[in-house]
């Protein structure tokens, strides 16, 4: 199977691409390696595939040091011109598209970015999909998206019209965009709603990593509303089984659809969307004090208001999920915490990180 993986700069991308690869897959990668976050990360991951930094800036094409059947080229997928030339001298028979603005704060201050990427990049990647004639599509949706909607656990079968912040928006666009394509092409699409998702090589933008570097250094931690949020923290192992579990089983028409009372989750089409989480759902102050035990450290605590565009809890209904694809393993949190640390402490570039976001 030929499959284009983007966004394998990324945190979730990076493991995924090593998973594929380890089971054969031909897999090319893409990436843009925005500077939202500290770039050095993203390229000390692609490193860990094997592609070395000064091959990928020149902007071929290159052939992994470490694995003959994985390939990256450095391209923006919201560039419509070069996308349209990648993909007209390649032919893929699952695209599984990762690649986005990622941040619910970020959204506030820079919404642009997030209209251009998570709409327009998506836009190119339908597209493709359609002109391709591609086995499976699945791209990356998220909890975000259920916004004002305080019936938990989450179940996919719930309304996601209220998102709260933009970046949530545009994913709930994304799930929209998709469903026509695959209404109008037959193109079978799955979306995928993680929920916080952590572990090595994390996002340096999100709590886990945001917690861990501060108090390894003496430094306070931000607490938004005073510790009383709940979020289910999904650890990277759980997230990439299951990615793999879907890729292996196209959506197909749901011949029980009705029209009349139309579930947002299925349909008519060969489409579907699923939750992954639901693993460790926990208020925010029990998360912080599990990564006190697990770094025998004493949390410096600041205090603060929630930030606009929050929610406050999110928790996942894996029902669906399981129902088509089986239990996905679960990680305890403080083995994943361990697993966090562990990695942190011995990777050096972790030391030298920039865990503020900007771009350029």
């Amino acid at each position: 199977m030929n499959i284009l993986l983007s966004g394998t700069a990324g945190f979730i991308g990076f493991h995924l691409s090593k998973a594929l690869i380890s089971k054969g897959y031909e897999v090319t990668s893409v990436d843009c390696i925005n500077a939202y976050y500290d770039t050095q990360l993203k390229y000390e991951r692609l490193k860990a595939l094997g592609f070395n930094k000064d091959l990928i800036d020149t902007g071929a094409e290159v052939v992994s040091s470490l694995h003959q059947n994985h390939r990256f080229l450095k391209l923006d997928l919201n560039d419509k011109k070069h996308t349209e030339i990648f993909f007209k001298k390649k032919q893929f028979d699952v695209i599984i598209h990762l690649a986005a603005q990622a941040g619910v704060r970020y959204s506030l201050t820079n919404p642009q970015a997030y209209i251009d990427d998570n709409i327009g990049g998506f836009a190119n990647i339908l597209e493709a999909a359609r002109n391709q004639q591609v086995q499976h599509l699945i791209f990356a949706s998220s909890s975000s998206v259920y916004g004002l909607n305080a019936a938990t656990p989450y179940q996919t079968q719930q309304s996601t019209q209220h998102p709260i912040s933009l970046y949530a928006a545009t994913k709930k666009s994304n799930e929209m965009m998709a469903h026509a394509y695959s209404h109008l092409y037959k193109i079978p699409i799955t979306g995928i709603r993680f929920f916080t998702v952590y572990g090595p090589w994390g996002r340096p933008d999100m709590a886990p990593m945001l917690f861990l570097k501060a108090m390894l250094n003496d430094q306070p931690i931000k607490v938004f509303n005073h510790g009383k949020m709940y979020r289910d923290f999904t650890y990277i192992d759980t997230v990439i089984e299951g990615c793999l579990r879907i890729l292996s089983q196209p959506p197909q028409p749901d011949s029980a659809w009705n029209a009349q009372s139309p579930l947002p989750n299925r349909s008519s089409a060969p489409y579907a969307i699923y939750n992954i989480g639901g693993e460790n759902t926990i208020q925010l102050s029990e998360f912080i004090k599990t990564l006190e035990h697990v770094t025998n450290k004493v949390a410096i605590k600041k205090f603060l208001d929630v930030p606009a565009g929050d929610v406050l809890m999110t928790h996942a209904d894996m029902t669906d999920f399981e129902r088509s694809f089986g239990r996905l393993n679960v990680t305890p949190l403080s083995e994943g915490l361990k697993a966090l640390v562990d990695w942190y402490q011995a990777t050096p570039i972790c030391q030298q990180l920039d865990f503020a976001t900007h771009r350029q």
